[in-house]
């Protein structure tokens, strides 16, 4: 997927980005890695790894999750998709699968089989208001609950439909078969024209992801900024009695991180870049920018940043953009409305 398509066909970050929030626009995203984990008790060894509770979800279903060193770093975050209580397709970040696959066959039992399944799947995102639209035209459901999935069926082939996305817009998830991706591709994208739409980039993706406050892995997750750091709590099964890390994490929790994401709105026309230094007025340094872009939904520089636990919503801090100071202000995100429900 490049970073974005050419403007002379349309493209451009700027026009691929207002496509997905207004339109629809699609995403050839098959550089996600995918796992399987089968075997009896599949669902239930996952629960005693990952750290979100996977009773809460049941076949058909999907939940984002966390998967942690003892020491509560972030391995990866994914998505769990349930088949049934011995059949698990997991969709981790690319660069991450070996990494997590090896983790789950080190701790799994005999009986249960995790395999790279890198090269059986694509995932074609079809994102925005107009998403179904596009898929009711290809004779594809779209009326499963938001983070639930179907198997289907397209042209003889079979395709998993998930209703899932990293945009914050309605959307859905296209698993066709590994040699099949691009006959799904084509025919997704023959129908962009009826509805204005776009093929999009790694550009749009970002900043798409970023207007929600959506983490990426490397950025405001990784194996030194823990879940309790990066504000996603709500992704820990915190009732569970057992998850890897679960002990550093509590104990975390418990005594309060040191460092806490934040959302970071512009007050002038300075743009946020990773890595940038934010501090306060006084020149003492609060943390650093993790993602940092320009928004084009709200015309403004936006940022998420590693802050001070004591930087609250409401304060207005000073980055260094490049040796010059940008004020901006501690804001909750999302930055603009989710209508991935």
């Amino acid at each position: 997927m490049p970073i974005e398509y050419p403007a002379a066909n349309g493209g451009g970050v700027l026009a691929e980005h207002d496509a997905v929030r207004t339109r629809v626009g699609i995403f050839d995203v098959s550089h996600l890695g995918k796992a399987h984990v089968k075997g009896a008790g599949a669902v239930e060894f996952l629960n005693t790894a990952f750290t979100n509770d996977l009773n809460r979800i049941g076949a058909g279903q999907a939940q984002y999750t966390l998967c942690c060193t003892p020491e509560g770093g972030v391995v990866d975050d994914l998505i769990v998709y349930i088949r049934s209580q011995d059949d698990v397709l997991l969709i981790p970040n690319a660069s991450n699968t070996s990494e997590v696959v090896r983790r789950l066959k080190q701790a799994a039992p005999a009986h249960i089989l995790i395999t790279d399944e890198h090269e059986s799947y694509g995932v074609i995102a079809v994102q925005g208001p107009q998403s179904a639209a596009l898929l009711t035209k290809l004779g594809l459901p779209t009326d499963m609950a938001y983070m639930s999935w179907v198997e289907s069926d397209f042209q003889g082939s079979p395709v998993i439909v998930c209703r899932t996305g990293y945009t914050g817009e309605h959307g859905y998830e296209l698993l066709p078969a590994w040699s099949e991706t691009g006959k799904v591709w084509d025919a997704c994208a023959a129908l962009l024209p009826e509805f204005d739409g776009r093929v999009c980039g790694l550009g749009a993706r970002d900043t798409l992801r970023t207007e929600m406050g959506y983490p990426l892995h490397g950025h405001e997750l990784s194996l030194d900024i823990s879940p309790v750091q990066a504000r996603a709590n709500w992704a820990v099964g915190w009732e569970k009695p057992a998850f890897w890390g679960r002990d550093a994490l509590m104990a975390e929790k418990t005594r309060g991180a040191a460092w806490l994401l934040r959302a970071l709105k512009a007050q002038d026309r300075g743009i946020p870049r990773p890595g940038m230094i934010v501090k306060n007025d006084a020149g003492a340094v609060l943390g650093e920018v993790t993602s940092g872009t320009f928004s084009p939904s709200i015309k403004t520089g936006i940022a998420l940043a590693l802050l001070s636990r004591e930087v609250a919503v409401g304060d207005l801090v000073v980055v260094d953009v490049r040796g010059r100071d940008a004020r901006m202000e501690v804001v909750n995100p999302p930055f603009v409305p989710s209508h991935v429900k």
